[in-house]
């Protein structure tokens, strides 16, 4: 049993999947931040949070950092008997900035640092645990690692071990989210996908997939073909149709909008040039932000 009074401060960013074409296996780390500090307690339970969630989040332990905290706790051994934590929250809920990554890996991240304080924290330990709760690795991973993600699951050597590996982005890479005031939940936007696309649109998707890694890191010029994809964003268009309005505006005019994760964000991947024809553009109904790449989940102090 941990003793009452250990503590850690975190900080989590904000975090994107597919970028496009990368369905599932792409994720991307933003600087854009959660803040959170959990203390052990000899008993019960004390949720605090400013910001994005206040008000409606549970106060309990369901809270989903809490949950996350608790399960890696039980992955090491050990448990916490009370537990206060207090989040100041910037990330947008449900609205396909992983929120809900961000929360996974800052309650596995603080039951690893609560747990083993004197060792250095093991990623791929996060990266396994975090996958157990979202399903699929690429917004923990980015979440986890920071900066642009390719993550997979293993099928031969280690049936079911979960990878990420990072790739580089050139420093001409702009980044810009358009967030939409309404959510969109991923449950939702999960059913809408079919079970099964055809042959011919899965080999169009896998070459721009790869040549998204090729254009991020070396001819940012190319973002706009390179975004383009077939496995998911015409599928969810019903559910979030001023999203699919925009995205299409934005690549009409030479841009690589998608749509962030499970939306509805729409998230503009282009270069440096092309950027400076946004400025002063801005979307009906939805906040724009110009972002830059984030760095890994981190322990503060």
């Amino acid at each position: 049993m941990l003793p009452a009074g250990r503590r850690v401060h975190l900080r989590v960013p904000a975090n994107t999947a597919n970028l496009g074409p990368g369905f599932d296996s792409l994720g991307l780390a933003f600087d854009w931040l959660d803040d959170c500090v959990i203390e052990v307690l000899g008993s019960g339970v004390q949720v605090e949070v400013t910001g994005e969630g206040e008000g409606f989040v549970p106060r309990d332990r369901s809270h989903l950092v809490i949950r996350c905290l608790d399960q890696g706790l039980a992955a090491l051994g050990a448990a916490a008997p009370g537990v206060r934590l207090v989040a100041h929250n910037t990330i947008p809920h449900t609205r396909g900035l992983g929120s809900s990554a961000a929360a996974t890996v800052a309650g596995l991240l603080a039951a690893w640092a609560l747990a083993r304080p004197e060792d250095e924290v093991d990623r791929q330990w996060l990266l396994t645990q975090a996958n157990k709760v979202e399903g699929h690795p690429d917004n923990v991973a980015a979440a986890i690692f920071g900066g642009f993600v390719l993550t997979w699951v293993d099928d031969e050597l280690e049936p079911g071990t979960v990878h990420a590996a990072t790739g580089r982005i050139h420093p001409d890479v702009r980044l810009f989210a358009y967030v939409h005031p309404d959510p969109v939940a991923t449950k939702a936007a999960r059913k809408a996908l079919p079970a099964t696309v055809p042959h011919a649109e899965a080999a169009k998707n896998s070459a721009r997939a790869a040549l998204l890694t090729h254009a991020l890191a070396q001819e940012p010029a190319l973002l706009h073909a390179a975004t383009r994809e077939w496995l998911h964003q015409d599928y969810r268009a019903e559910l979030m149709p001023q999203t699919t309005e925009l995205v299409r505006s934005l690549r009409a005019r030479g841009f690589g909008a998608v749509i962030s994760g499970a939306g509805p964000t729409v998230l503009v991947l282009t270069d440096a040039a092309k950027a400076a024809e946004l400025d002063g553009s801005e979307a009906t109904g939805f906040r724009r932000h110009a972002l830059a790449v984030g760095g890994p989940a981190a322990i503060i102090g």
